[in-house]
């Protein structure tokens, strides 16, 4: 999985991927640790005991993977909206470590609160107002007690992790109210973030994937990472999507980058970075989904992501 160039560059660095149990979170962990990095992997699915998902993907399973791609992974459970245990978990990091350099808000947790196209009036509310805290609230609540121990040396990085760039959320309404105003919020977050964090030494961005091959994602489609092309035939621009290690490979330049700060305050996709550290995906492509989105989805052209990866 790993890029044999970019090993190690990581080594004696700290990271915090709060909401790592799958998807983007385990992507990015995965890939910070094989560069040699320390990650703390944090969510609340674990073998013991499964969140609300009912999925099988766990934390400690994250971190394995994190050892076993080259650095230490850390799994600590942790519900970001419980500010006492995000506050007991950014203490432990100090004691154990004394530092952080990368923090990557990824909590999320949303996919089956939201419904699509269901207008504000027609929506759960409850769903939707719980969707708003695990998108937002996790994330605020996270920067709150994580930052001065990032804050405490230079260098460091904010990922926040949302859904679709600033420039393309601006002019398109994303979902539902809901979720157009949660990955907007994450979005606005890191620039704020840039401003306060910047004067400071640090840097803030927002991050979003492509279309993410994500464990959820394969499960609705009914394939696996090995047969995913098999889904074209009924979701044909399906042919854009990544893995989560590429989005994970952008975290890993970015934090690998003697030249950070240039980035901060900016919003900013797996694809477009690609394009600048040179890093691919699993596969060797390099897929530039927003793009396509752009000129081939959205107006409704014939799918064809051969020029886009």
């Amino acid at each position: 999985m790993v890029q044999e160039a970019a090993r190690r560059t990581l080594e004696g660095k700290v990271a915090l991927v709060a909401g790592a149990t799958r998807g983007a979170g385990r992507g990015i962990a995965v890939e910070l640790g094989a560069r040699g990095a320390t990650v703390y992997v944090s969510g609340r699915s674990t073998r013991g005991r499964r969140s609300e998902y009912d999925r099988p993907e766990t934390i400690e399973e994250t971190a394995e993977l994190v050892t076993a791609a080259g650095g230490q992974g850390i799994a600590v459970v942790a519900d970001h909206l419980v500010p006492g245990q995000v506050e007991a978990l950014v203490g432990r990091i100090d004691a154990e470590q004394g530092r952080l350099d990368v923090l990557v808000n990824d909590i999320w947790g949303g996919e089956r609160l939201f419904e699509w196209e269901s207008t504000v009036w027609e929506h759960d509310l409850e769903n939707g107002l719980r969707l708003l805290r695990l998108a937002v609230e996790t994330h605020a609540v996270t920067s709150h007690y994580a930052l001065p121990l990032l804050l405490r040396e230079p260098g460091g990085l904010v990922v926040e992790m949302t859904d679709g760039t600033a420039e393309y959320n601006a002019s398109r309404y994303r979902v539902s109210f809901f979720y157009d105003i949660a990955k907007s919020a994450v979005l606005r977050m890191a620039f704020a973030l840039g401003h306060e964090v910047g004067p400071r030494g640090a840097t803030a961005v927002a991050l979003t994937p492509g279309w993410l091959r994500s464990e959820m994602m394969l499960d609705n489609f009914g394939v696996t990472e090995a047969n995913w092309r098999d889904a074209l035939t009924k979701v044909p621009h399906f042919g854009i999507s990544e893995t989560p290690f590429y989005v994970g490979r952008a975290v890993a330049a970015l934090a690998g980058d003697p030249e950070l700060s240039r980035w901060n305050g900016q919003s900013l996709s797996s694809g477009q970075l690609a394009r600048v550290y040179g890093f691919t995906d699993v596969d060797g492509s390099r897929p530039d989904a927003w793009r396509y989105m752009v000129e081939v989805q959205d107006p409704g052209l014939p799918a064809d992501p051969g020029g886009y990866r």
